[in-house]
């Protein structure tokens, strides 16, 4: 089979990023230590700037010192949501979340991917969304172009890069469906 040559040349010429966000990007790592050594229990100060820098972040959220947010101004977070110690939020393209969603610990939700199809690997945004009532549970991945519906799981160390149904519980890698989610005191009377 033939196949042409990679061109990493074109690549790195390529336009990925205009000059606003590339001058916001460089703004953001310079403020980022003031995000990173904030004190633990400082959640509405990494609120602050995260706004500050353009995010769409909801009421009570916690958003953890140590969690990456690559690009503030393409996320936006609902009320009563958390993103975890370590999380890793490489949003190159927009993260929706949604309320009363939790990010847990080392997980990966990445927006962004480039087309392998191409010898010149075009970068690609893809946005991501995770809805209301949803966990992405520890070291989970979820991949670029994503809907997690509401109220699902994604379990620990799983790796979506489907649409997750709403009230699921994915596991695995690739993951696939365990069971339906069903809340205590929400099972059917026999």
């Amino acid at each position: 089979m033939a196949s042409e040559d990679i061109d990493i040349a074109a690549n790195r010429k390529a336009t990925k990023y205009n000059s606003f966000d590339l001058l916001r990007r460089v703004i953001w790592s310079v403020a980022t230590p003031l995000f990173r050594f904030s004190p633990r229990i400082c959640f509405g100060w990494r609120r602050f700037l995260l706004r500050l820098f353009g995010a769409r972040v909801g009421n009570h959220v916690h958003i953890y010192s140590t969690a990456v947010i690559f690009m503030p101004w393409n996320l936006q977070i609902g009320d009563w949501s958390s993103i975890g110690e370590h999380a890793f939020v490489y949003n190159l393209g927009k993260i929706t979340i949604g309320n009363k969603t939790t990010i847990s610990h080392r997980a990966h939700i990445c927006a962004g991917t480039h087309d392998y199809t191409r010898p010149n690997l075009p970068l690609q945004k893809p946005p991501i969304i995770i809805s209301d009532q949803a966990w992405i549970c520890a070291d989970a991945f979820v991949g670029p172009g994503v809907v997690v519906g509401e109220g699902a799981v994604v379990g620990a160390r799983a790796v979506v890069m489907k649409d997750v149904p709403p009230w699921a519980v994915m596991a695995g890698n690739p993951a696939r469906l365990v069971k339906q989610r069903v809340m205590a005191g929400n099972e059917e009377k026999p």
